[in-house]
């Protein structure tokens, strides 16, 4: 998808889906690494379920995705990915968070919300924070995939939320692969799934302005073997190198006259 597209597409819905994105041996590579970060999650947490989140136990939750397993880096640096990061929020942005979450049957939905919101209060006058969703399963309205209310991106405070907005969020539908990118303006919700027997495997890359503080604290949530690892591009959107928010003071003095 050209630029021009892809902007006037998030412009216009608040979501772009790229399909075909991931090989057959790249999904089964991840989905091996996602297995293990369940198991390491359940070992060291005694669940993967988080009650403030989703309604029972159906649904599994793994945060801090990049500390399982290079791979999972590997994604966030991609340059598809971060290209669609870019038509968003510009050149300047962090990684916030990157989770998942797996919806097996049974689930039901979380409460409808804007990811946005999770690290700025209202008005959300333009999109400081955005997620790129990878969908390692065909994801569609039966096995739970995310819920969308159409047009809220263009949102500004919670008020203008209609009562009746759950009803009319619609499912994204994609196939294992792609990863959709989406406004953190839009509000959206986990789906229910009520299949017998399918899976819904999706991780959520947040990304964010680089003035906002990110999610996850990566200094201490990163082992210290990663962070030596990672490359100066990664060091800088995982937000550990030693400046933090010193770009817009720096650009604001430019602006100043002399004397």
């Amino acid at each position: 998808m050209d630029q021009i597209k892809m902007e006037r597409q998030f412009a216009d819905e608040g979501f772009c889906i790229f399909p075909g994105i991931l090989s057959t041996d790249q999904l089964a590579r991840i989905r091996d690494a996602l297995d293990r970060g369940i198991e390491i999650t359940r070992r060291m947490r005694g669940s993967t379920y988080v009650a403030m989140l989703d309604p029972n136990d159906a649904n599994i939750r793994v945060n801090v995705l990049p500390a399982i397993d290079p791979v999972f880096i590997d994604l966030l640096m991609r340059t598809d990915a971060l290209k669609a990061v870019e038509a968003l929020l510009g050149p300047y942005f962090l990684i916030s968070n990157f989770s998942a979450n797996v919806a097996l049957p049974g689930s039901g939905s979380m409460r409808l919300h804007t990811d946005q919101a999770l690290v700025m209060s209202p008005p959300w006058l333009q999109t400081f924070a955005m997620d790129v969703i990878w969908c390692l399963d065909d994801v569609h309205e039966m096995n739970g995939a995310t819920r969308y209310l159409p047009g809220s991106h263009h949102y500004q405070m919670p008020e203008d939320v209609p009562a009746d907005a759950m009803n009319k969020t619609l499912a994204f539908k994609a196939p294992a692969g792609s990863f959709i990118a989406m406004d953190g303006r839009l509000w959206h919700s986990s789906g229910k799934n009520v299949t017998k027997n399918e899976q819904r495997r999706m991780m959520f890359a947040y990304y964010s302005s680089d003035f906002i503080r990110q999610e996850m604290n990566w200094n201490a949530c990163l082992p210290t073997d990663i962070q030596d690892g990672l490359g100066e591009r990664a060091r800088e959107l995982f937000g550990l190198i030693p400046l933090a928010n010193t770009r817009i003071a720096v650009e604001m003095t430019k602006l100043l006259p002399e004397g």
